[in-house]
């Protein structure tokens, strides 16, 4: 039996458990947020915590995002994610989430420049993208070509770290965006573009994804600023799944390509980088069924009923996701500016209306979120569903620089080595394969 106490003055826990009685440390965050460290538990006591999913376990100390889910509250390196939609773009942003402050302008020229220096693919590169079927999988290709890529990157010399650093970011977030370009026109057959040198980011994507070769693309401002936006708002998420995953591989000492690498693969799995690529197979499910909204509505409510209304509610955020509002003001310009006549698009507003208004969700707090928003931006811009896990990886790589960086300079960091506890057999023995039934 087990109980703890906490001494609010002093910073402390006391837990008891047969017999022993230990106190331990509490931690309080910037913004108030409290823990107990139980990294001497297992010694003094012999006892570990069970946390599945480790809903309720922080793992490290951080400094770059801040989630307040029960306010709403999304803030990169102190600034809320409301003024640097207003105010900045996914360059800058990438910069502050990563060196952990604003750039000045010398700083943030020199930062665009090396991004777009990096851009370009380097021929074996392109080669080595044809290699894939057409029918592969962006993220199999993205997570693949993220190693690649490092094959060609000159060997780390230790001689000036933060210059050999500087190089890798440029790196991994101009090639990111080529190599999902690539990607794309491989599978619909076009042959590559060059890429921009004097535009900004999202443009240059868009050219690469869109232009005929040997022409300029030329973007719509509001739609690329709307891509631009919804890269922003996915840079960094705090500890979900991906970023974990890139801490953990990184605590080996693994280099900042593979750990991001593996950030990737676990992006890639449904439950996590996937969700607004539901949200738009939810959408044509509707179509195709010929099902009205007010079905699907009373479908949705149904507890027994396991139809799911995805795009909906959010794991951490208990209120309106910020993310999402700022994405509603987006899609409301794009859409209304590109005149789109389609029939998901359609459905996805009524259920949005429907979603603002209807007491059911409203008192639930299952509004709109990022992802009900990003994929009817994303679809309206003429970016394949496919593709749509792949941009969540572009967004979401400074995030992932940010948290490997951390760990790489921290100088009391440890490998990452969770505890089980075992519920398998007892001691057994080997059978010869002749005696077994």
């Amino acid at each position: 039996m087990s109980t703890a106490t906490t001494d609010a003055q002093t910073k402390t826990a006391t837990i008891s458990v047969e017999g022993q009685t230990i106190e331990l440390p509490v931690i309080v965050g910037t913004e108030n947020e409290k823990a107990i460290d139980i990294s001497t538990l297992r010694s003094s006591t012999g006892y570990i915590t069970y946390d599945d999913g480790f809903k309720n376990t922080g793992s490290c100390q951080s400094e770059v995002t801040f989630i307040d889910g029960e306010k709403g509250i999304l803030r990169y390196r102190g600034i809320p994610i409301e003024e640097l939609a207003e105010k900045s773009n996914f360059v800058e942003t990438a910069y502050l989430i990563i060196y952990g402050k604003l750039p000045s302008k010398v700083e943030l020229d020199r930062f665009t420049h090396q991004i777009a220096d990096h851009t370009p693919l380097h021929e074996q590169a392109y080669h080595a993208i044809e290699g894939f079927s057409s029918s592969a999988n962006p993220m199999a290709v993205l997570s693949g070509m993220i190693n690649v890529i490092a094959g060609y990157a000159p060997p780390l010399s230790g001689e000036d770290p933060e210059a050999e650093f500087q190089s890798s970011v440029a790196r991994l977030l101009g090639k990111a965006a080529s190599i999902c370009a690539a990607t794309y026109r491989k599978a619909i057959g076009k042959s590559r573009v060059e890429t921009l040198r004097d535009t900004a980011y999202a443009h240059n994507f868009l050219h690469q994804m869109f232009a005929d070769p040997g022409s300029k693309y030329q973007a719509d401002p509001d739609v690329a600023r709307a891509l631009d936006v919804i890269l922003l708002l996915h840079a960094d998420h705090e500890q979900n799944c991906s970023t974990s995953t890139v801490r953990m591989v990184g605590s080996s000492q693994a280099n900042l390509y593979a750990s991001v690498a593996a950030g990737v693969c676990a992006l890639w799995g449904p439950l996590h980088g996937g969700a607004n690529v539901k949200v738009l197979k939810m959408l044509a499910e509707i179509k195709t069924s010929g099902a009205t909204i007010e079905e699907v509505i009373k479908r949705a409510k149904d507890k027994d009923d396991p139809f799911r209304l995805f795009g909906f509610g959010h794991r951490v955020y208990k209120n309106f996701d910020p993310r999402a509002k700022i994405l509603k003001a987006s899609a409301d310009k794009v859409l209304s500016k590109m005149g789109k006549d389609d029939e998901l698009l359609d459905i996805a507003r009524k259920l949005e209306d429907v979603a603002l208004n209807d007491p059911y969700f409203v008192d639930r707090k299952l509004y709109p979120n990022v992802d009900f928003y990003s994929g009817i931006i994303m679809r309206a811009m003429g970016i394949p569903v496919d593709l749509f896990t792949v941009m969540f990886a572009m967004g979401r790589m400074p995030g992932w620089i940010a948290n490997w960086k951390e760990v790489h300079d921290n100088p009391k960091s440890v490998i990452y080595r969770p505890r089980q506890v075992y519920q398998g057999p007892t001691i057994n023995r080997y059978i010869a394969i002749e005696d077994r039934s």
